[in-house]
């Protein structure tokens, strides 16, 4: 284990502690982040850019009975967030709408001509995307031409050029708006709070709240600071979640065996969020946004039972691809390259990113991994993806690649995707070596982040006064991490291996009044800080604090993070 320092302690109790190492120093911020507010801590949506331009436009369309056509991306930020603007459209009760996500592998991201041109001649008189279209700029003037409206929602960084679309909702483009950090259906539920507060047409008054556990999946799923307006989403999307009516949602929940009213946010992140982007890695992305939206028992039990299924055919993909780099990496001596760079034709792009990551994690270093697969169409194109370490920016150093050899790239420092030629790919690897050692002279000027712990513990501290405690600061996420607990010098009662094939680790402590105290560690077959461990053995732990309640009643355990025998 590496060496962890305790934080010093500010304030005179743990809550006032942790809240002080989150930045959370005077009365009003800690009311803020305690008790989030839905009347008090959204933003009046009208303070973002052409917001009165797209209600009216909508709202003109409405009156008037043109199509509507919603597109948004195929994640599980756009999915969510067409199924809220959907429902919307339901809960007034206007039926001329239609959702158009383009498939992940034939289209790729954002507007695409064929599509757009497809939606004109099929009588769409006004397209809404969502998250996605800031960067439409030949898109939209095409749409324009056949006569279509466009209306940008979106959260991402524009380019250069603005599309000259009829409306762009967008923070980042809204320099008045306090919160440039919301993702996109964070930005859809902002259109739907400034349409009904033009024009509620019939819709009781909080209503569009049930909405709000769609926003919620999406703003954990999308990787946004959970600060803001993020935090009142996160907050309330989980209170939504525990108690939605959605059928297929339900069905889903039921099938992993999650309780419905004890859903957390690490059920959404590792669970739900894996579901809805694997409709568009591994099949159509269509599939995600019915399940979410579907009325039908029987439409939902057989949606759920494929992406079930085609999720433990991405995991499959996933384990192969990354075993076989692993081989590669192991015979052909590539662990002391600064860069990780490997590509087969027959590998599925859309899965990349997740075998990127893995690697990423397991070499501590940056990855590039390319592929074609079966469904890529373009025979002559490689896509792959990549991810960063934490210390190296993978858009910075594919940008130093002077060589003509991607088509496109982008992203942003921690992860990113490119193509290129297939003429190309045995250039990439020296490329972003040699761009590496151009940009970091070899080795990354950057000091090591100093590793600390929240609070320092003992055994006998962990009970559910001290879960009240650790709860009051959920949900948690990016800049909201769940606080980190140091037990030092702690004995096992009992070291076991758990899961069909024995791949979770669990260790069992015994308090000095005889209760257990159990702390888990999920898939931790190869995981090298285990080795060695038994009943008996004394060691500092790293852990967080999490309640359980897969034995039917909830239950306190610990969640490793490390540990040093």
């Amino acid at each position: 284990m590496k060496s962890y320092s305790v934080r010093p302690f500010q304030g005179e109790t743990l809550l006032d502690h942790l809240l002080y190492h989150r930045g959370v120093t005077d009365a009003a911020e800690r009311e803020n982040f305690l008790n989030p507010s839905y009347d008090l801590g959204l933003n009046d949506p009208f303070l973002l850019s052409d917001m009165e331009k797209a209600v009216t436009r909508i709202g003109q369309a409405i009156d008037k009975n043109e199509k509507i056509m919603i597109w948004s991306d195929y994640d599980a930020d756009g999915i969510p967030g067409a199924v809220v603007l959907s429902d919307f459209f339901k809960m007034i009760g206007y039926t001329n709408v239609g959702v158009y996500i383009p498939h992940r592998h034939k289209e790729g991201f954002g507007l695409n001509p064929d599509a757009v041109e497809m939606l004109t001649k099929d009588g769409a008189k006004v397209i809404i995307t969502i998250d996605c279209g800031i960067t439409g700029v030949a898109e939209v003037a095409m749409a324009n031409k056949g006569g279509v409206d466009v209306i940008i929602t979106d959260h991402h960084l524009p380019g250069p050029v603005l599309p000259a679309a009829f409306a762009i909702v967008n923070p980042k483009t809204s320099p008045e708006y306090p919160d440039q950090m919301i993702c996109g259906s964070g930005v859809v539920f902002k259109l739907i709070q400034a349409l009904l507060k033009k024009d509620r047409r019939g819709v009781p008054e909080g209503k569009e709240k049930w909405l709000l556990d769609m926003v919620g999946i999406a703003t954990l799923s999308d990787m946004v600071p959970l600060k803001g307006e993020n935090r009142v989403f996160s907050n309330y999307g989980l209170k939504v979640l525990r108690k939605s009516l959605r059928v297929g949602l339900k069905k889903l929940l039921s099938s992993l065996k999650i309780s419905q009213k004890d859903l957390t946010e690490d059920d959404v992140g590792f669970m739900i969020t894996p579901r809805i982007n694997v409709a568009s890695r591994m099949g159509e992305p269509i599939d995600a946004f019915r399940l979410l939206s579907t009325e039908d028992e029987q439409e939902a039990t057989e949606l759920v039972e494929k992406l079930n299924g085609m999720n433990n055919e991405r995991k499959g993909a996933v384990g192969a691809i990354a075993k076989e780099i692993q081989h590669k990496i192991a015979s052909r001596g590539l662990i002391n390259k600064k860069v990780i760079v490997l590509g087969n034709p027959s590998w599925r792009p859309a899965v990349l990113g997740l075998v990127a990551n893995s690697l990423m994690k397991e070499y501590k270093k940056p990855v590039f991994l390319w592929g074609r697969g079966e469904s890529d169409g373009v025979q002559d194109i490689l896509k792959g993806s990549c991810r960063s370490e934490g210390k190296t920016d993978v858009v910075a150093l594919m940008h130093a690649v002077t060589d003509d050899i991607f088509i496109d790239r982008g992203g942003h420092k921690m992860s990113g995707g490119f193509s290129m030629l297939t003429e190309h790919a045995h250039l990439l690897d020296d490329a972003l070596n040699t761009s590496y050692e151009k940009l970091y002279d070899g080795h990354l000027h950057v000091i090591d982040e100093e590793l600390l712990a929240d609070h320092l513990l003992s055994l006998d501290d962990i009970d559910f006064r001290l879960w009240d405690i650790v709860d009051k600061l959920a949900p948690f996420g990016m800049d909201n991490t769940k606080p980190l607990f140091l037990l030092k010098g702690v004995t096992a009662s009992d070291v076991k291996r758990f899961g069909k094939l024995k791949e979770h680790m669990e260790i069992i402590f015994t308090k000095e009044n005889g209760k257990k105290v159990s702390a888990i560690s999920f898939f931790a077959e190869e995981d090298e800080k285990f080795a060695g461990l038994a009943a008996g053995s004394r060691f500092d732990l790293v852990a967080t604090l999490e309640r359980s309640t897969f034995k039917n009643y909830p239950e306190l355990r610990l969640r490793i993070v490390d540990v040093s025998l």
